[in-house]
């Protein structure tokens, strides 16, 4: 890995929700489809097996005329399989998902692990806390920062976050 960050990515939101609310969104398929991708993609789900070792398969799909040419500008596909599993499971509490990162030409697969937890407060909201592994390099690195940021941005709205 050339060019790496120092440390995991932290990114955290507190919405006025159940944790049992945010905790459907990562678990279900119709929760996972309705807000997974960055802006200008959708998450098509074929597989969601909530579980400790569950599988996790979608396809992330440009469903924007934006994107679309976006991707094909840069020479990339406008969809790609994406696998994972659930590695860590706990209710309402805690989730790691471990995604198998083998869709970039020239780099060599590897795991990319999410961690996810659930905070809830007195005051009937959830403080959720995701931390993002590095990528193999800075710049996938921040293009994961920058998609993921955006792929809140629909949970921000759903539940009023601002920042």
């Amino acid at each position: 890995m050339t060019d790496q960050i120092q440390s995991s990515i932290v990114i955290e939101r507190t919405y006025a929700a159940q944790p049992q609310e945010l905790w459907s969104l990562w678990t279900t398929k119709d929760g996972f489809q309705s807000w997974w991708g960055p802006e200008g993609f959708r998450a098509d789900v074929s597989e969601i097996d909530a579980r400790p070792g569950g599988a996790l398969r979608y396809e992330m799909v440009a469903d924007s005329a934006e994107m679309v040419v976006a991707m094909k500008d840069m020479g990339q596909p406008t969809s790609t399989d994406c696998n994972g599993r659930f590695s860590e499971f706990r209710p309402f509490e805690r989730l790691v998902l471990t995604q198998v990162i083998d869709f970039i030409p020239g780099v060599q697969p590897y795991d990319s692990i999410m961690e996810v937890d659930f905070i809830p407060s007195a005051d009937g909201k959830v403080r959720m806390i995701v931390t993002l592994s590095q990528m193999h390099d800075l710049q996938t690195t921040q293009m994961q920062q920058a998609g993921f940021t955006s792929q809140l941005s629909k949970l921000d709205r759903r539940f009023g976050w601002s920042a």
